[in-house]
């Protein structure tokens, strides 16, 4: 008597799921850098702004350039990885903020 021997298709199936499962994982992974990169620049976009704002209402001027606030009001930027751009166009006006990556 002749019996039909079916094809075990679980072993590709098995490994067609594992392939998808590890795809869907490392494009999370990057989607998760690039959050975690803008939150950064925004971070630090911020602090930047609020000790601008903290001098403008202490002294009544927002400061001239980045150094005076690092050695004035303590802001600490990881200059390494970050560069900042800080416009001071006059002293009654908030200052311009622009922060990348220093490696882009």
């Amino acid at each position: 008597m002749y019996t039909e021997k079916r094809k075990k298709r679980w072993p590709g199936i098995l490994l067609l799921c594992i392939c998808a499962a590890a795809l869907v994982s490392m494009l999370r992974s990057s989607a998760l850098k690039n959050d975690i990169s803008e939150e950064s620049l925004t971070a630090v976009k911020t602090a930047v702004l609020q000790a601008a704002r903290q001098c403008y209402v202490v002294e009544g001027v927002y400061p001239p350039d980045l150094k005076y606030l690092q050695e004035n009001y303590g802001l600490h930027v990881n200059t390494k990885d970050f560069y900042i751009s800080y416009d001071a166009f006059a002293q009654n006006l908030l200052p311009e903020v622009r922060v990348r990556y220093r490696y882009e």
